[in-house]
């Protein structure tokens, strides 16, 4: 088969496209024919060095995406060759992501992709709709009535952030830094957009809602002073996203809030937790309650330049097609 392989850990030059034998799945593994595999800031760090040391043996990257299996190793008794299934986390301590014509996965990090979802959409869940769902607390029942507040709505967490509160009946206000980006957090469903880049955005908030329940956070040291402004006690601000500097917390002001702040990488979420989140995320993508963003595609050749694509800060989600 044909793949996208690093063995050191470097700038997207590392990266090459090769042919390797295609893997077989163990016993409770699965493989997959991959259709989409979508690219996550997450890939080109962990590429790069920034995220760990180089791999013990080539690499094939990428954590999400989307196929059908085409084989079943021993064990395995709730997935069958013919399904089309989306997959997470598949380069998490293997070494057969979804940049390739075939990808060799633990059964349980793919989920049935239903018909009415397409690819695309398959391949653009995974890490960012897993951490979506994770941030708002992993089920839908503990948001109904609740008021949201997703900073950067119009990125690839935020976007899936303000459509699963919606799915689970909450009002969400959001954050953007442009028209366009805008347009995307609107077309997801947020009650409230607002321009952070605009003087007074913080009394728009403010003005649609006194207070929050719960914050999804993309950068903390940047967006403290609007989540203290409508934090209530209780109210829970998860943040995701690491900034180039590590913010300065105001501890008299966060107490005198009773606020609480609670920092989430999906590699390290206990099991249950996980699964929640990923039960939250299926259902949501058969009740039709979830979408892709604009995409960006690119040939499996091209997996270096769709890297680049995404560490540039590219809006919406890039694909590579193998």
């Amino acid at each position: 088969m044909r793949a996208a392989i690093y063995g050191a850990t470097g700038d997207s030059a590392v990266l090459s496209v090769q042919e390797v034998p295609t893997p077989d799945p163990g016993p409770g593994e699965v493989r997959v024919r991959i259709t989409c595999s979508g690219v996550n800031p997450t890939d080109w760090k962990t590429r790069s060095g920034m995220t760990g040391g180089p791999p013990s043996e080539p690499q094939v990257p990428h954590q999400d995406g989307a196929g059908v299996i085409d084989a079943v190793g021993q064990g395995v008794a709730d997935r069958h060759v013919g399904q089309r299934v989306w997959v997470y986390l598949a380069a998490f301590q293997n070494r057969w992501g979804t940049a390739a014509e075939h990808s060799v996965v633990p059964a349980g990090r793919t989920v049935p992709l239903p018909d009415g979802a397409t690819d695309e959409l398959g391949a653009s869940l995974g890490v960012p709709a897993v951490t979506a769902a994770h941030c708002l607390g992993g089920a839908p029942e503990r948001l109904s009535g609740a008021t949201v507040l997703v900073t950067g709505g119009a990125g690839a967490v935020g976007h899936y952030a303000v459509e699963l509160a919606k799915h689970a009946g909450a009002r969400v206000v959001t954050t953007v830094s442009s028209p366009g980006k805008a347009e995307l957090a609107r077309a997801a469903g947020a009650d409230l957009v607002v321009n952070y880049r605009q003087p007074g955005f913080v009394d728009e908030v403010r003005s649609f809602t006194a207070t929050v329940d719960r914050v999804v956070e993309v950068a903390l040291g940047a967006n403290l002073e609007l989540d203290l402004a409508v934090c209530r006690p209780g109210t829970e601000i998860v943040t995701y996203a690491a900034e180039d500097h590590d913010p300065v917390l105001p501890t008299r002001r966060l107490m005198a809030a009773n606020a609480m702040i609670r920092f989430v990488l999906l590699y390290g979420v206990p099991s249950h937790e996980l699964a929640d989140a990923v039960g939250w995320v299926d259902r949501a993508v058969r009740d039709g309650a979830l979408s892709a963003l604009p995409v960006h595609r690119f040939p499996l050749d091209e997996v270096a330049a769709a890297q680049d694509a995404v560490e540039g800060g590219a809006v919406g989600k890039v694909l590579v097609i193998p």
